[in-house]
């Protein structure tokens, strides 16, 4: 098939880009032609609240990718859109994550269309978002209302789907592995390579902080007097999306700075490896949420989980097979970590971890996309 997909990819830097690019490759493996069309503008300045949008690495050379959508300018959404009409691709998957950018890919979908051969399906990574706005719900229908088809990586986005009345074809896939950092590292070279001393366990929050993720369940959780008595420290490895404030006051309650790593900063691709290898259990403590690429690169790492029971998290995590899923609360997170250290549990997870891991194949997801736009 001829195949194009329209969404973040480099020079943009973040989760969805990586995905992105590794689904092109995966699209390239099964024997089809794949391009990627990005963003020349994703959001405007003021709307982002990280450091920057843009990759500081170098561009993926094996990839095809073209930088031409601005997302608040409508000449480029019908150049875009007609071109892609008048050149008829096979299959165009849109990647939906936030209402903001309904009017832009939904325009660019509907244009696409009046071809009447291509087929448009996107992968929806939310339809109701973490953080509601007024206008969401327009926004959102504008672009779902213009697909053919959807695939969503969790059950509880295909059940907001529905929940909106869309009939459409759609399917239920896991996020597959983020197989595209490299190989797993031995925990003392990954210490190593971070600068930390291998006398201490290490716990992992990973990834953009905002509200939602529970960073702040997280950091009361840390504060148990039961892992205050244990030689351990907590990663915090992940760029402020919000005022640090609110965290920075409880770190200073809770008498926590000795006991944290910080590195809040955009984490590099080629240093996710030390990170995820350094740690012993990465520790998702999320208020809510329908699908997690953090649980995907633990995956690939080998490394045992501990996620909240909200959204999608827990259907990718057996809980007591890879590691917990546990209530959203400090107490409950706390009881885990204590159960986990205490019983030594990191290497029967990690077992867990290597059998559950074969489940999640990016082959899975290219048929599945495929599927859905019958």
């Amino acid at each position: 098939m001829n195949v194009v997909i329209i969404g973040p990819a480099y020079p943009l830097r973040g989760g969805l880009a990586t995905y992105n690019e590794r689904l092109a490759r995966a699209f390239r493996e099964a024997g089809d032609e794949v391009r990627l069309v990005t963003f020349s503008l994703q959001y405007p300045d003021f709307l982002f609240p990280g450091q920057t949008q843009f990759s500081t690495e170098p561009g993926p050379a094996d990839l095809d990718i073209e930088v031409s959508l601005n997302s608040v300018n409508p000449v480029s959404w019908y150049r875009v859109g007609n071109r892609l009409r008048r050149e008829q691709p096979d299959l165009v998957i849109f990647r939906f994550w936030l209402p903001f950018m309904g009017p832009a890919l939904g325009t660019v979908a509907r244009l696409i269309r009046r071809n009447r051969h291509t087929r448009v399906v996107a992968i929806t990574d939310n339809v109701i978002p973490h953080e509601k706005r007024p206008g969401d719900r327009p926004l959102t229908r504008y672009f779902l209302s213009a697909c053919h088809g959807f695939v969503t990586m969790s059950r509880s986005v295909l059940a907001d789907l529905r929940r909106l009345h869309f009939r459409q074809p759609a399917l239920y896939r896991p996020h597959p592995l983020y197989d595209n950092f490299g190989p797993l590292k031995p925990k003392p070279e990954a210490l190593a390579a971070l600068g930390l001393d291998p006398a201490f366990g290490y716990l992992l929050f990973f990834g953009f902080i905002r509200a939602y993720k529970g960073l702040d369940i997280l950091l009361q959780a840390f504060a148990d007097a039961r892992l205050a008595q244990l030689p351990l420290k907590l990663i915090i490895a992940g760029e402020y999306y919000e005022d640090a404030a609110p965290y920075e006051a409880l770190i200073k309650e809770h008498n926590l700075e000795s006991r944290l790593v910080r590195a809040t900063d955009f984490i590099p691709n080629e240093q996710v490896v030390d990170y995820f290898c350094a740690a012993d259990i990465i520790v998702q403590p999320y208020k809510n949420a329908t699908q997690s690429g953090v649980s995907q690169i633990a995956y690939h790492f080998s490394r045992p989980m501990l996620v909240t029971d909200v959204g999608g998290l827990a259907e990718l995590i057996p809980n007591g097979e890879v590691g917990y899923v546990v209530p959203p609360t400090p107490q409950s997170i706390a009881d885990a970590l204590v159960d986990f250290y205490e019983h030594q549990r990191e290497q029967e997870f990690t077992a867990g971890v290597w059998a559950k891991k074969k489940e999640f194949s990016w082959d899975v997801m290219v048929k599945a996309l495929k599927e859905a736009a019958c």
